[in-house]
């Protein structure tokens, strides 16, 4: 982030990063196969919600476990398996909202469009930044490790509920949270050298996207 503006960046997992003896992309995911799943999920989501434009090369997608072959056709059959077909619903529902949101693209290459919400709580291996555009603020929360963390505090800036877009640990993507379309309403409590703050439920090894809702957008 200290030259993310500088010139305009395409975020790439590319082909480079599957061949030549370093396996395939959820190959490398530590734990079983519930946590390589989950933690693909989480650099996709990872992935999409930063600044710049993405390219994810053919087999990330759906969780392929080999190592890439140009000699050989992916294993379009892996998708018979609820495992690869909630990975690839997890890919085509961040191209949809990030395709859907221009806080999550309009801004891409332009420093107003990032803003660190708490780059710095280690302890928690927790990440958290806000992207904007077109008058709209996306709130992106990270948990990195695979502890469940129910009441998470995140300072904000202003009043008001904010609307979830995506949660990469859903059901349907074979994670562990049920669907929700609950609002999370801001306490005035300060937080994190804000005024207000969020309590927010935090999946394990899980991205979670939320929309400030204004009188515009609900």
């Amino acid at each position: 982030m200290l030259y993310a503006f500088s010139e305009n960046f395409l975020l790439a997992l590319s082909h480079d990063e599957v061949v030549h003896g370093k396996g395939s992309l959820i190959g490398k995911m530590p734990g079983d196969d519930w946590q390589k799943a989950a933690n693909l999920r989480l650099l996709l989501a990872y992935m999409y919600a930063q600044p710049g434009k993405k390219l994810l090369f053919m087999g990330g997608d759906f969780g392929h476990w080999k190592e890439w072959d140009h000699d050989s056709s992916l294993s379009w059959e892996s998708l018979d398996h609820d495992f690869h077909r909630g990975i690839q619903s997890c890919t085509r529902d961040l191209n949809r909202v990030y395709a859907s949101q221009p806080a999550l693209h309009q801004n891409d290459c332009r420093p107003e469009g990032f803003e660190w919400v708490n780059a710095n709580d280690s302890a928690s291996s927790v990440l958290s930044f806000l992207r904007n555009g077109g008058g709209e603020d996306i709130l992106i929360v990270c948990n990195f490790t695979s502890v469940v963390r129910p009441d998470y505090r995140i300072g904000v800036s202003l009043p008001g509920s904010w609307r979830p877009l995506f949660n990469s640990d859903a059901s349907r993507y074979g994670g562990s949270t049920p669907p929700t379309e609950s609002s999370v309403s801001s306490d005035p409590v300060p937080f994190g050298g804000c005024l207000h703050s969020l309590s927010l439920a935090l999946p394990p090894l899980g991205a979670v996207f939320l929309k400030r809702e204004t009188a515009e957008n609900k």
